[in-house]
C-alpha cells in the first residue's frame, strides 16, 4: 500500500473514531464495546461448527442447535453423530 492510501486510511479512522490511536500490533487487540468473545461449537441436527457468544456456547454445550437448523424447523430429526 502507498503511504497516501495509508494515511487517508487512518484519517477515516480517525474520523469515525476520534480516540483512535493506530494499529499496535496483532497481539493487542484494542477494546470494543459490544465485543463478545466466541467460541466454537457444533450443531446437534446440521453437524456445523458455529461461532457463539460464550454464554450461549456454556449453557447449551452439546445440546447447540444452530439458527438455520432452528429456522427450517429441523429441531425434531435425529442429532446426526
Amino acid at each position: 500500500m502507498s503511504r497516501r492510501k495509508d494515511r487517508e486510511r487512518l484519517e477515516a479512522m480517525r474520523r469515525l473514531d476520534p480516540d483512535y490511536k493506530g494499529f499496535r500490533g496483532s497481539g493487542v487487540e484494542p477494546s470494543r464495546p459490544g465485543n463478545v468473545p466466541l467460541e466454537a461449537v457444533t450443531c446437534t441436527i446440521c453437524g456445523r461448527k458455529r461461532n457463539v457468544p460464550r454464554g450461549v456456547a456454556q449453557e447449551q454445550g452439546d445440546r447447540y442447535l444452530c439458527i438455520s437448523c432452528t429456522d427450517q424447523g429441523r429441531a425434531r430429526e435425529e442429532p446426526v453423530e
